[in-house]
């Protein structure tokens, strides 16, 4: 039975099995397992590599695309609470004022 926690490996690890999978004429498990790492990862890896170089077919996200969905997902929810508060902050002046 596989661990529970994955590895974690560096980006430039990451560069150098993607350019080692592009090059070879090995398969791609074949690759990982001369690098130890698992097929699905490397996979995965080689498979943002071709979105991020524009590769990828209509509707895929690049890298970047995703961080920045990430982020304006983000922001827009802390507006949404801020929303929410001034509007529960207004509506408690409105009936303080009718008084």
């Amino acid at each position: 039975m596989g661990s529970r926690y994955s590895k974690r490996y560096s980006e430039e690890f990451k560069r150098d099995a993607i350019a080692l999978a592009r090059s070879s004429s090995k398969t791609i498990t074949e690759v990982a397992r001369d690098l130890g790492v698992s097929p699905e990862s490397l996979r995965g890896w080689v498979k943002r590599d071709r979105i991020d170089r524009g590769e990828g077919g209509p509707g895929e996200l690049t890298t970047a695309e995703r961080e920045e969905l990430t982020r304006l997902r983000r922001q827009n929810a802390e507006q949404q609470r801020t929303i929410e508060i001034l509007q529960k902050a207004a509506a408690f002046f409105a009936k303080d004022s009718d008084r």
